[in-house]
């Protein structure tokens, strides 16, 4: 395929998403920017993959690479795996002309743009996103941050990138398990933004299980078009970007109660956006079809569609931290049409116990 490149527009820091099969086009998209001194964050999995090739390019381009790699897993978000990075970059001589390079999922991502963002109050940042969450969603749009024990993702910054780089055959090499989560944010653009995605995907879904090129170039290039679409209107986050959200409320407050383990952040967003959709069922908003439909995507993909044992109190108690939360009251992002969200924040606690009765 040829390359393609979307432009993510904004007042300051505008930047180009470019897809490609290979990393031979990483070099043009990444050399304005890596400065004299790269520090190449990875995690273990993702280091015996492609650090090879990331760091073969980027030393060829007369850069200095220093090599960071984290633990895998939504654990290494944290402030003491911050604070090691911070201790590496300081002992690789960084400086504000150089830059941090994230290689891999969105944890990688997450943390080495919180580092980047805060590490001489701000040096260059680069996304190599290499799971197919992280293509579609993550990489793009700079929110960075590390997880505290009672809240996911509450120490952060919206920090964007100097580029994204998406290579999809890195997907090759994703396990099963990981491709799915990616998917559970895949198909939340369909519902919260594009009628016509949602339609392609009903008809198209088993192809991107089977990790078609040509239908997995279409729809990371969609998704992140839609992304760039709401991102370049609301990049902090007053508004509109919220319905980005949708599925997180509840999905943040499963990964925050099952301290993380339990399920992958897909996983947890699959669940979040049926029993968000639940909830819109209850409250007139949608009818049974659209949650049938949203169902039925998410079983074609191998996600959780049912919870047969929960805390609600507990999970009342963790959403109460999320950060899209006002004066009090947990915000939920609902369906109220087939590729159409909007922002409750008057959603009883009752109907919330009732959905997972």
């Amino acid at each position: 395929m040829d390359p393609i490149s979307i432009n993510l527009d904004l007042p300051i820091d505008s930047y180009s998403i470019n897809i490609s099969h290979g990393w031979q086009h990483l070099e043009s998209a990444i050399k304005s920017y890596v400065g004299n001194k790269v520090m190449l964050v990875t995690d273990e999995n993702v280091k015996e993959l492609f650090v090879h090739d990331i760091t073969s390019i980027i030393s060829s381009m007369g850069c200095e690479v220093s090599l960071a790699v984290v633990p895998p897993g939504e654990a290494s978000k944290s402030l003491k795996i911050a604070e090691a990075l911070y201790t590496q970059a300081l002992n690789a001589m960084l400086d504000r002309s150089s830059s941090i390079v994230a290689l891999g999922g969105g944890v990688v991502g997450d943390l080495a743009g919180f580092v980047a963002s805060t590490y001489m109050r701000g040096i260059n940042f680069l996304q190599i996103p290499t799971t197919l969450l992280a293509q579609v969603d993550s990489s793009v749009g700079g929110k960075v941050a590390v997880n505290h024990p009672l809240a996911k993702n509450i120490i952060g910054s919206f920090y964007q990138p100097k580029s994204v780089y998406i290579n999809i055959n890195t997907l090759d090499s994703l396990p099963q398990r990981q491709f799915s989560t990616g998917m559970a944010e895949l198909i939340k653009y369909g519902f919260i933004w594009d009628k016509d995605f949602l339609g392609w995907l009903e008809n198209n879904i088993d192809r991107l299980i089977k990790k078609e090129k040509n239908a997995l170039a279409y729809a990371i290039d969609r998704c992140c078009r839609i992304k760039a679409e709401i991102v370049g209107q609301d990049e902090k986050e007053k508004g509109l970007r919220a319905i980005l959200n949708f599925g997180h409320t509840i999905g943040h407050g499963l990964e925050s109660i099952s301290s993380y383990c339990l399920y992958t952040h897909g996983e947890a967003v699959a669940l979040g956006m049926v029993y968000e959709s639940l909830i819109a069922l209850q409250k007139g908003l949608v009818d049974q079809s659209l949650v049938d439909l949203l169902i039925n995507l998410l079983k074609a993909a191998n996600l959780p569609t049912k919870i047969t044992e929960i805390d609600v109190e507990s999970l009342i108690q963790a959403m109460a931290h999320d950060k899209k939360n006002k004066s009090g009251s947990i915000v939920f992002i609902l369906p109220i049409e087939y590729g159409k969200v909007d922002i409750f924040n008057d959603v009883e606690e009752e109907l919330i116990y009732n959905v997972f009765q």
